[in-house]
């Protein structure tokens, strides 16, 4: 989740429960499904964010609709399995659950509440990041189609 008071602690108890009840290798947030509450996201950054996050879901075939959605758990071993990591910027939040979903772990999702920030600024930059999200989605993609398996998660999973 961010440190900037975005999203609520109150999820991460539900997230918890659903990842122990399910025995789910992740747990994703969705703040744009049936009980999802988004309070003033700036509307230059909400539309690119639905494209990014339509754009994904067609090039990997996925229902899950908030994939740059920060919010979101993991098991300690399938941090370990994720690994290696490259991106070293915001866009580690789509690199870690493409590759949760391209090397099957098992996951789910729930809604989850965000609220923009209500003080300090953002350090997102849409232009500079734009190229290092689109790298992290091509390189997961890359490794769903021509790593033969090398990465999949140890154990077979729902």
């Amino acid at each position: 989740m961010m440190a900037d008071g975005s999203d609520s602690p109150i999820d991460l108890v539900a997230f918890y429960r659903k990842m122990q009840e399910g025995g789910y290798d992740a747990v994703f947030g969705s703040r744009f499904i049936n009980g999802g509450i988004v309070v003033n996201y700036p509307g230059l950054k909400l539309i690119l964010n639905r494209l990014a996050n339509i754009f994904i879901k067609l090039v990997f075939g996925l229902r899950y609709n908030d994939v740059t959605n920060a919010f979101k758990l993991y098991r300690r071993e399938t941090i370990n399995g994720l690994r290696p990591f490259l991106a070293p910027h915001f866009n580690l939040t789509v690199e870690l659950p493409l590759k949760v979903i391209v090397r099957k772990y098992s996951y789910t999702w729930l809604p989850n509440r965000w609220q923009n920030r209500k003080s300090g600024v953002s350090k997102l930059k849409i232009k500079e990041m734009g190229s290092r999200y689109l790298f992290i989605v091509l390189y997961c993609l890359i490794e769903k189609y021509f790593s033969r398996g090398d990465y999949l998660a140890s154990k077979p999973h729902a």
